[in-house]
């Protein structure tokens, strides 16, 4: 591999934080700012418009967004398009660099659920909730295959599950074998914490269709690592 080194008026243009040549210090850079990482989990799943951002990124104001848009897309990891008509609106979306992160993501999912400090009851944006299943679905699963429909307020999903991937991309999928209609904090206690769906049925928290026994056995598959011990911490 040729190594290409990078002049002291280039560093200065980058706005460099380290004169490291780690890796991780440069991933750092691109994405330790605050809200960046959560802005690429947002995009993980396809392209979103501004708005649809901010409502899901509870906290950001739209000038600082605005910003972080703006310096991801200096570094290669997002880029902004305008949809055709009769859409016609400016909506941004992860390059396939940007898209490679998502092991990044998982990792640290993985790592910090550990912690007893995470609290599963917090806020949990459509988009995140996806990705918890691609995090902490079980390796070793049997060969099990079907198509899952999740629907949240304001945002729907389609999953598909085979015994090498859990695909899952916006949108209605006419052939599921089961749908989920839910909020996602009860969706995540559904699935994590193994509440009956009778209990959230008869609370009027979830609405069920499609095969159960096949729900049942889709949310089996998940479980969060085991908590770090005070021996451990």
């Amino acid at each position: 591999m040729k190594l290409e080194k990078v002049t002291k008026e280039e560093k200065v243009a980058e706005k460099r934080w380290y004169d490291d040549a780690c890796g991780t210090a440069l991933a750092l850079e691109f994405l330790g700012e605050r809200w960046s990482m959560l802005i690429v989990r947002e995009l993980m799943l396809g392209p979103r418009r501004f708005g649809e951002l901010k409502a899901d990124l509870t906290g950001i104001s739209a000038n600082v967004l605005t910003q972080r848009l703006d310096s991801l897309e200096q570094a290669g990891v997002l880029t902004r398009r305008k949809l055709p008509p009769p859409a016609n609106v400016q909506v941004y979306e992860l390059t396939p660099w940007g898209y490679e992160s998502e092991p990044i993501f998982q990792a640290m999912g993985r790592w910090a659920t550990r912690s007893p400090r995470h609290d599963p009851t917090l806020p949990l944006s459509p988009v995140s909730a996806m990705l918890s299943l691609r995090t902490m679905i079980d390796p070793d699963r049997p060969d099990i295959r079907m198509t899952i429909g999740f629907r949240f307020p304001g945002a729907s999903f389609v999953g598909r599950l085979d015994r090498h991937d859990l695909a899952i991309e916006p949108g209605e999928a006419g052939d599921a074998d089961v749908v989920f209609e839910t909020d996602t904090t009860r969706f995540v206690t559904l699935v994590y914490g193994k509440w009956p769906f009778e209990e959230s049925e008869a609370e009027g928290r979830l609405k069920l269709t499609g095969d159960r026994a096949k729900a049942q056995q889709f949310v089996d598959l998940f479980a969060l690592p085991e908590k770090l011990t005070q021996g451990d911490a």
